[in-house]
């Protein structure tokens, strides 16, 4: 491998959130960024930017728009315009924005949980009701939508449906078919769907990751799909993601909630994206082969030495679902192990209904580290025997 993903690389030097808020003996398999060093061409033309000293505001790069076009074209197979893409400083303001852009204040927004939390933000942030349904799990931890439950969660005052896609935390990857019924149901029931994407590059062996946008010209129309370099190259700080929205009307009140609400992006997120999509797919490459030992190594452990505590095996994403609740634990799983063990997971409850006694782990990490965290999970369950 030309890359070392094993390097251990010290962050608490540095204000990274996921390494400082809860002190230094904590280990922090939380916040959704991993542990691993950037692409080596995108820290190269970071540097050669920052050593021009001047930072004014900027324009994007003439090349960003053919770059990602090809980019879209080459994984996906989908062949979008580069007047589609729309560039915001983050997929979390990209969907807030859509929400902004086609509903009034009271009507509704519906998403499926559990979720990753900023969805449930967005009926406060834009004065709306939630309109929700919970995704189905089964006994081996496979999550799956039911279409009819699905389609009750649509109410008379609903505008716009949340997808996401590779799921955030359950780790699926919608097929096809899957993802062809709930356009089906937004489009009789005259929705938009905007699709949250961002970690549609992160997708291991045997799964293939599908914009809903791809599926039919009329299902474009009424979509807006949100990706990003931020999750696929480890550089959420830098503030970039793409909105791709083929409909001129749609894509105008996109942009019209955009001005004054949310800044452009930022002149170094231009320069990591270009870098990102045209120079790091080598680097991708060795990092799935990483994140899918994780997984397995994750998942083999979690069988085997965790007591009580069940996942499913992620589709996509670098992150795990740990179902908690027949360990017996008291109170909430994730201050146990913040607790008795200083390992730091997401709440399943913040992830809204149905994540009451699960915690998300992130093995996003040098194996070493996931390692140590899950022998100090395996110590404190034994503490309880």
């Amino acid at each position: 491998m030309a890359y070392n993903f094993d390097q251990v690389i010290d962050r608490r030097s540095t204000e990274s959130i996921k390494w400082h808020y809860y002190g230094e003996e904590a280990l922090p398999l939380w916040v959704a960024d991993m542990d691993f060093v950037s692409p080596e061409p995108v820290v190269r033309a970071l540097r050669e930017r920052a050593e021009h000293g001047v930072y004014g505001y900027p324009q994007e790069p003439k090349e960003l728009r053919a770059v990602v076009v090809d980019w879209i074209a080459r994984h996906y197979g989908w062949q979008v315009q580069p007047d589609w893409l729309v560039f915001t400083p983050g997929v979390i303001v990209g969907f807030n924005l859509a929400c902004h852009a086609v509903t009034s204040p009271g009507e509704g927004v519906l998403y499926q949980t559990p979720v990753y939390p900023p969805f449930l933000e967005t009926p406060k942030n834009a004065r709306l009701e939630p309109d929700t349904m919970e995704l189905t799990r089964g006994p081996d931890g496979y999550y799956a939508i039911d279409p009819d439950a699905f389609e009750s969660a649509i109410a008379a005052r609903t505008r716009i449906f949340l997808l996401c896609n590779p799921h955030n935390p359950v780790g699926r990857v919608w097929r096809s078919d899957e993802l062809e019924r709930m356009a089906e149901i937004c489009l009789r029931h005259n929705l938009v769907i905007c699709s949250d994407e961002i970690h549609c590059d992160l997708i291991y062996r045997g799964y293939r990751h599908i914009p809903i946008a791809s599926l039919a010209p009329e299902i474009a129309e009424r979509t807006i799909t949100l990706i990003a370099p931020s999750k696929t190259f480890n550089i959420a700080g830098l503030g970039c993601s793409v909105a791709i929205v083929p409909n001129q009307e749609l894509r105008c009140q996109y942009k019209a909630a955009h001005a004054g609400l949310a800044p452009h992006v930022n002149v170094m997120g231009y320069v990591a994206a270009l870098a990102a999509y045209r120079d790091g797919q080598p680097w991708l490459d060795e990092l799935l082969r990483y994140l899918e030992a994780n997984r397995d190594f994750l998942f083999d452990f979690v069988a085997a030495q965790l007591p009580g505590i069940h996942m499913g095996t992620p589709e996509g994403t670098y992150l795990a679902w740990l179902d908690c609740r027949e360990t017996g634990l008291p109170g909430k799983p994730c201050e146990f192990f913040i607790g008795n063990a200083k390992v730091v997971l997401n709440d399943g409850e913040a992830f809204g209904k149905g994540g009451e006694g699960f915690v998300r782990l992130n093995f996003g990490c040098p194996r070493s580290i996931l390692v140590e965290a899950l022998d100090r999970m395996k110590n404190a369950l034994m503490t309880l025997t």
